[in-house]
C-alpha cells in the first residue's frame, strides 16, 4: 500500500466514522485520531460481518464501514461513559 493510498483510505474512513458518530448517542474519545482508528476497526468489523457490498469508493465498501464504525463508536462510547 502506497502512502497516497493509505492517506486516501484514512480520509475516507474518517469521514464515514464522523457520520457514524453523528448517528450514535455517544461520541468517540480522541477527536479525529479516535475517529480514524474507529473507522479502520469499523472497516474490518463491517467487512467481516456483511462482506463487501454496497457502494464503494477506492475499494472501500461504504455501508459495512458505516455500520462497523457505528458499532465501534457505540461500544467505546458506552465504556467511556461508564468510567466518567
Amino acid at each position: 500500500m502506497s502512502v497516497l493510498s493509505f492517506l486516501l483510505t484514512a480520509i475516507i474512513v474518517l469521514i464515514i466514522a464522523a457520520v457514524a458518530e453523528k448517528l450514535s448517542p455517544f461520541s468517540m474519545p480522541g477527536s479525529w485520531a479516535g475517529l480514524i482508528i474507529a473507522g479502520f476497526i469499523g472497516e474490518w468489523i463491517g467487512t467481516v460481518i456483511f462482506g463487501p457490498w454496497g457502494p464503494t469508493v477506492f475499494g472501500i465498501s461504504l455501508i459495512p464501514v458505516l455500520v462497523g464504525s457505528f458499532i465501534v463508536i457505540f461500544i467505546v462510547g458506552l465504556i467511556a461513559d461508564l468510567f466518567k
